[in-house]
C-alpha cells in the first residue's frame, strides 16, 4: 500500500507549525522522526490531508542541563541521546534504555518527542519517563504546559495533548550519587517489540532502598506503575527474603494484557523475573559501593 495524498509544509519556527495546527485542526499531523507516523500513512491508519514537517526546528533538538534537570528536547533522536554524554552522566537509565529501541537505522532517525506524543505503551521512552517522575513539556495556543509523565500518558495511544499542542520536549531529574537507574526487557528478538520490561529507579541510603519506583512496558495501555510494591519496597534492604515478598506483591498486583502471542501469565511472569533481575543487580552495586 502507498499513503493517501496529502499537502506538505516545512515549518520554519514553532510558532509557524501551531498556527498550521489551529488552521487545519483534525486534518493535520506533525512530522518529526517519522518512523511511526510514515508506517501509519503506508497502512493508510492515518489519512491527514497536511503533514507539518518541524524536522527543521533547531530549537527543539538540543540536550541541556537546566537547574537540576536534564532537559531533552522533542527532536532529539533515539542516537543522540544513547550517545550523549550529558544523558550518560546525569540521566543513566536513558543511556541503558536506547540501544533496546528497534535497530540503528530506526534510532538515527526517531525522536525522543515523537515516542512521548505517540505514546506506544510498549515504548521505552514513556516507561523511563514515569520510572523517573519526568515532565512533559508541550506548547499550544495557551502557551507552554509542563506535565508529569504519569499524567500524560492517558490510555492506549493517548496522552494528555490537547489540540493544537505539540511536545516540545521533556525533562528529568539528574542522577545523584545515591540513586541507582536501570532498564531491561525481554523480547523474542533483538530489535522486536518487548513482551515486558522493566525501567527502576532508585534511592538508596547505604545499603537501605529509600524509594524504589517499579516502571513496567508492554503489561498495559500505559506503563504500569507497580505502585503497592514500590511501597512494600520503601526503607528495607534488598535482601533475598525482601526480593520474594516483592515479587509475590508483583504476582498479584500486576494484571497484564495479553497479546496474540503471549498470556497475561506469561507475562507476569517475565515481569517477575525482570525484578528479580533487576533489583538483586541494584542490591550488588550497592554493597560494592558501601564495602
Amino acid at each position: 500500500m502507498k499513503a493517501p495524498p496529502f499537502d506538505y509544509v516545512k515549518a520554519s519556527s514553532l510558532a509557524e507549525a501551531l498556527d498550521l495546527l489551529a488552521r487545519h485542526g483534525d486534518d493535520a499531523r506533525i512530522l518529526a522522526g517519522g518512523q511511526t507516523l510514515l508506517a501509519t500513512l503506508n497502512m493508510r491508519l492515518s489519512e491527514p490531508t497536511l503533514l507539518i514537517d518541524i524536522t527543521g526546528l533547531a530549537d527543539l533538538r538540543g540536550i541541556q542541563r537546566r537547574g537540576d534537570r536534564l532537559f531533552i528536547g522533542a527532536l532529539a533522536t533515539h542516537t543522540d541521546i544513547e550517545s550523549s554524554a550529558l544523558v550518560a552522566e546525569h540521566a543513566p537509565m536513558l543511556a541503558a534504555a536506547a540501544p533496546h529501541i528497534a535497530h540503528r537505522a530506526i534510532r538515527n532517525a526517531g525522536t525522543w518527542g515523537g515516542s512521548i506524543a505517540y505514546a506506544d505503551p510498549a515504548a521505552e521512552w514513556p516507561c523511563c519517563l514515569c520510572a523517573l517522575e519526568g515532565v512533559v513539556s508541550v506548547q499550544g495556543p495557551g502557551g507552554e504546559r509542563r506535565i508529569p509523565a504519569t499524567e500524560f500518558f492517558q490510555d492506549l495511544y493517548t496522552t494528555d495533548l490537547q489540540p493544537g499542542e505539540i511536545v516540545t520536549g521533556a525533562d528529568v531529574p539528574l542522577a545523584t550519587t545515591a540513586d541507582w537507574f536501570a532498564f531491561d526487557e525481554l523480547a523474542r528478538r533483538h530489535g522486536d517489540y518487548a513482551v515486558a520490561g522493566l525501567a527502576v529507579a532508585a534511592r538508596f541510603d547505604g545499603t537501605v532502598a529509600r524509594e524504589v519506583r517499579l516502571s513496567f512496558l508492554g503489561l498495559g495501555a500505559t506503563p504500569v506503575r507497580a505502585r503497592q510494591t514500590e511501597a512494600l519496597l520503601a526503607g528495607k534492604a534488598l535482601d533475598d527474603a525482601t526480593l520474594e515478598i516483592a515479587a509475590a506483591s508483583l504476582k498479584s498486583e500486576l494484571d497484564p494484557m495479553p497479546d496474540l502471542t503471549h498470556s497475561a501469565e506469561t507475562k507476569r511472569h517475565l515481569a517477575t523475573v525482570l525484578a528479580r533481575r533487576l533489583l538483586r543487580a541494584a542490591r550488588a552495586s550497592r554493597a560494592a559501593i558501601t564495602a
